[in-house]
C-alpha cells in the first residue's frame, strides 16, 4: 500500500491508502474537491471511506464522494451516522478492506465517540494524537483522553501516526516552553521550523520518535513531573495530563 496525504482547508490532511491496482481507501475527507481532483489525476478507484469522528472538517466531503462513487462503503463511529456513514464500527471490531485488516479502537476525548483505525504500520488517529500534541477536549474528559493516548502509546514502535492536522510547529513551540532544556524537544522543534519554513509537511510521524518529543505521552517523565511540581503537586498521570492540556489551551 502507498500512503498519500492530500492537503485540505488551511491545515487538514486527507489520508489515502492506494494499492498496486490503484484501488484506494480515503480517510476523513473534510472536503471533496481536493480528493476528487487527486482521484481523477491518478486514476484511483475508491473502495471505502474511514471516518474517525463527526466534525465537519473530517466528514464534509462524504456526500459528494458518495454521489460520485455510490458503491463506497463509509465506516465510522455511531456519532457519524448522520454524516454519511453506511457501516458503524466500534471498539474491538476488525474490518477487511483491500486485503488489509483494520482494527478499531475507541479514543474518546476530542469527541465522545472518536475512534482510530490501525492497520500495521498505519494509524489513522484523527484529532486524538498530533505530532508533539493532542486534540482539544471538546466533548470528553482529561481522563478519557489520557486513556486514549495510552492505547496509542501501546502500539509498536514503527507505527506511522497519520494525524489529521499540520499542528506540529505550534505543538513543539509549546513543548519547548515547558521543557526548554530538553535536547530531543529542541532538536525536533528546530527541524520542524526548517520544514515549515519551506512549506514541507511534518507528517506522518513514527511513534517511537513521538514518544521522545510529545509531552502528552510523557506524563510519567521525571523532568515533566519536576516542572509541574514547581507549580503544583499532582500524583496521578491523568492529573498531570489535565495540567498539561490546560496549559496548552491557554498557550499563545
Amino acid at each position: 500500500m502507498n500512503l498519500i496525504s492530500i492537503p485540505a482547508f488551511d491545515d487538514n490532511y486527507i489520508w489515502v491508502l492506494v494499492n498496486d491496482d490503484r484501488r484506494c481507501i480515503i480517510v476523513d475527507p473534510g472536503e471533496s474537491a481536493p480528493i476528487l481532483t487527486a482521484i481523477a489525476e491518478n486514476g484511483w478507484h475508491p473502495e471505502a471511506i474511514l471516518l474517525t469522528h463527526h466534525h465537519h472538517d473530517h466528514v464534509g466531503g462524504v456526500p459528494a464522494l458518495r454521489a460520485e462513487f455510490p458503491h463506497l462503503v463509509v465506516y465510522g463511529p455511531a456519532e457519524t451516522q448522520d454524516k454519511g456513514t453506511t457501516q458503524v464500527v466500534e471498539e474491538g471490531e476488525k474490518i477487511l478492506i483491500l486485503e488489509s485488516e483494520f482494527s478499531i479502537f475507541a479514543t474518546p476525548g476530542h469527541t465522545s465517540g472518536h475512534i482510530c483505525f490501525y492497520s500495521k504500520p498505519y494509524l489513522f488517529c484523527g484529532d486524538t494524537l498530533f505530532s508533539g500534541g493532542c486534540g482539544r477536549l471538546f466533548e470528553g474528559t482529561p481522563a478519557q483522553m489520557y486513556q486514549s493516548l495510552q492505547k496509542i502509546n501501546a502500539l509498536p514502535d514503527d507505527t506511522l501516526v497519520c494525524c489529521a492536522h499540520e499542528y506540529t510547529l505550534g505543538n513543539m513551540k509549546f513543548a519547548a516552553s515547558i521543557l526548554p532544556e530538553d535536547l530531543a524537544i529542541q532538536d525536533y522543534y528546530q527541524k520542524v521550523k526548517e520544514l515549515r519554513a519551506k512549506n514541507h509537511k511534518t507528517l506522518p510521524v513514527i511513534l517511537k520518535n513521538e514518544r521522545r518529543i510529545n509531552l502528552f505521552l510523557r506524563t510519567d517523565d521525571i523532568d515533566l513531573i519536576n516542572k509541574i511540581n514547581q507549580e503544583t503537586n499532582l500524583q496521578q498521570p491523568e492529573q498531570r495530563f489535565a495540567w498539561l492540556r490546560s496549559k496548552k489551551d491557554n498557550f499563545r
